[in-house]
């Protein structure tokens, strides 16, 4: 099942997805169009981290000018406050000269998760969605962990549009999870890939962060883009997809013309 928070006529609720529309629990029907979406995860269940994969697909490192991947997971962690919904905006801080999307697979944690075995890690998973990873290549200072500036600031990870059930996308697609993944600028295809090609997969990523800490229900876990990344400047609308999960679509404003940030 496909999970979605939304805003309608100022109040929030949660629905699903029914026939290309977003369905309530009340039985109310409303157009993806009309309605403000929030990033698909429950108030009960926000997450106290939200952990970022660098350099996790090999091509994309050697888009960076690495020669070899990582032998172990390169993380940075993330605050809540950067997250944002589907169809909203991002902003584009003045005077940077590269700034680029970065469709990534977003691991949903469901349930207490410490010392996890890599065969048991996918029992741990709520669900899918996907996350858009802006990074400001300017205010880098170490390729392998993203000084707080470049991929912190409000507005720049935007996730959604759904919510789906690890059962559900694990019975279409098997535990292996090999989902196209791709991303549009201006209905432009620059990125492309698969997440058969990460260097470390789902359950080796939870395996490995509940080793040394704690994961709790509704914790994120994204798990690094492919090769492809493009600056993108106001005007232009990213839309980030991946398969079996959904169509993720942005639109980047010039931090001029944004008087407030989402809260």
């Amino acid at each position: 099942m496909k999970h979605a928070r939304i805003v309608v006529d100022g109040q929030v609720f949660d629905a699903t997805e029914q026939d290309g529309q977003l369905l309530l629990a009340d039985g109310r029907l409303f157009h993806f169009a009309d309605a403000h979406w929030l990033p698909p995860l429950l108030p009960t269940a926000r997450p106290r981290s939200v952990l970022a994969l660098g350099l996790n697909y090999a091509e994309h490192a050697k888009e960076l000018t690495f020669k070899e991947p990582p032998k172990e997971p390169l993380a940075f962690v993330k605050g809540e406050a950067s997250l944002i919904g589907h169809q909203q905006f991002t902003v584009r801080p003045q005077g940077v000269k590269c700034m680029h999307y970065e469709c990534e697979l977003a691991v949903v944690i469901g349930r207490q998760a410490r010392n996890v075995p890599h065969a048991q890690a996918l029992d741990y998973v709520q669900g899918y969605t996907v996350a858009n990873d802006f990074a400001i290549r300017d205010y880098l200072e170490n390729w392998y962990r993203p000084n707080l500036k470049v991929k912190n600031r409000a507005t720049c990870t935007p996730i959604g549009p759904w919510l789906v059930d690890a059962a559900d996308l694990h019975a279409s697609f098997g535990n292996a999870l090999q989902l196209e993944l791709k991303t549009m600028v201006n209905g432009n295809t620059t990125q492309h890939g698969n997440t058969r090609d990460m260097i470390f997969d789902v359950p080796t990523l939870i395996a490995y962060f509940s080793s040394f800490m704690t994961l709790y229900p509704g914790d994120l876990i994204l798990t690094g883009t492919p090769d492809g990344v493009v600056d993108c400047q106001p005007g232009d609308v990213v839309v980030t997809e991946i398969e079996g999960i959904g169509a993720l679509t942005t639109t980047m404003i010039d931090e001029t013309t944004c008087n407030t940030f989402p809260t």
